[in-house]
């Protein structure tokens, strides 16, 4: 089927974002109440964002642009021509275009989908040989895609395709509305001391009877992650995991991720091997994102694990190395690339609950972590199967 060739500006509104500073440099334009999306809220997003880490004040917002729902944000530098459609009103900075689609000539889905199954490669095709590959505005206006006139065509393609995204939506809800319930319940036990019988229990400088003050490795092993050398490609594209800090932030339970080891290349560093149920910890760059692992894996060197001495251990270390984030920051956010160690990440302070309240709550908890792992495996399985029949709905080689 041959469907016509048409420029974005030829379908809708084209403008780039719009931001000046960054929050260290003029922290009066941040912690307001308007959205401030980012390129990794739009990697890391769906279909539709709805999950933002920054937002503008009222500063912030006189310096930039508020875009609507409905507009369509592509990443022109980091990640090269990531897509997803604002589910709120939202501002974001000079590193995004945004599309607003003519709904006369386009629906906003099917040009993100197309953005997925054709373009996304062309583009990083088209903007390599720099340090850091950048997708100007005119580069992105430069080239024609085919994109049928008519709009009902392009809703019918968009409908099949997002009954995959819905679904996949609906997973994530449900994985965060679990991960809630179980964090509500270790704040409960952990924080406020309210744990079963914590009324017989008597509380030493704020320890309860039984419990000790330790640090990260009473834990259990820290295992500081290790790149095998890129110089070999036989090290890579194998059947090992090996997990980067952008592989965990979508991810509660690392299911899948964007690289892989060969059986040689992790043998290159056996002592890097972790099992299932380690506590990865990012302590480079974006510092604190917490996840566990699903299966034997690897990680770089930018992510600090916690192998637990006990497997009734493991959940109380997911959340209280998540509740670490703001101290990682403290100590190790003062640089360009925040950096925490392994020594002094394997240092700092913790609770260290008894054996028995740890088995409980474990217990307590293991039915909903589960759980996300399944949700989470589905919508791997629905995500593969939306993207083999995306190229083929794209081309117009399926009849809608």
């Amino acid at each position: 089927m041959n469907w016509p060739q048409k420029s974005l500006d030829e379908l809708g509104f084209v403008g780039r974002g719009r931001s000046r500073h960054r929050p260290r440099d003029a922290a009066h334009l941040y912690g307001g109440p308007y959205p401030f999306v980012q390129t990794g809220d739009i990697k890391h997003a769906n279909l539709y964002i709805t999950e933002f880490t920054q937002t503008y004040s009222e500063a912030g917002l006189a310096q930039s642009k508020l875009w609507e729902v409905g507009t369509l944000c592509i990443t022109i530098a980091a990640n090269i021509a990531d897509t997803a459609v604002l589910g709120i009103d939202a501002c974001f900075p000079d590193s995004v275009i945004g599309f607003v689609p003519d709904p006369n000539k386009a629906d906003v889905r099917f040009i993100k989908y197309l953005f997925d199954a054709q373009l996304q490669k062309r583009f990083q095709r088209f903007t390599q040989g720099a340090t850091q590959d950048n997708l100007s505005q005119a580069k992105l206006l430069s080239l024609k895609f085919p994109v049928p006139e008519d709009v009902l065509l392009q809703k019918r393609i968009a409908d099949m395709l997002s009954v995959y995204d819905e679904l996949i939506e609906n997973n994530r809800r449900r994985i965060a509305s679990l991960e809630r319930a179980a964090r509500m319940l270790y704040q409960e036990w952990f924080v406020r001391l309210r744990f079963p019988g914590h009324e017989h229990v008597k509380i030493n400088d704020g320890v309860p009877e039984g419990w000790g003050k330790g640090k990260v490795s009473d834990l259990g092993q820290v295992v500081t992650g290790k790149t095998p050398s890129t110089k070999e490609e036989a090290n890579y594209n194998g059947e090992i995991p090996f997990v980067k800090t952008p592989d965990m932030h979508s991810q509660i339970v690392v299911i899948k991720t964007e690289q892989s080891l060969s059986e040689r290349g992790g043998n290159t560093q056996p002592n890097k091997f972790i099992p299932r149920g380690s506590v990865m910890v990012s302590c480079i760059g974006t510092l604190g994102v917490v996840s566990i692992a699903s299966c034997l894996c690897q990680t770089n060197q930018q992510i600090n694990s916690v192998v637990p001495n006990s497997a009734v251990a493991r959940y109380y270390a997911y959340f209280a190395l998540s509740d670490l984030k703001t101290r990682l920051e403290g100590i190790g956010g003062g640089a360009t690339m925040g950096n925490v160690n392994k020594t002094k990440f394997s240092r700092f302070p913790l609770i260290i609950p008894g054996k028995t309240m740890l088995a409980a709550f474990h217990d307590a908890v293991e039915t909903s972590f589960l759980q996300i792992e399944t949700l989470a495996r589905q919508n791997d399985a629905l995500s593969r199967a939306r993207d083999l029949l995306l190229p083929h709905l794209m081309n117009g080689e399926i009849a809608v």
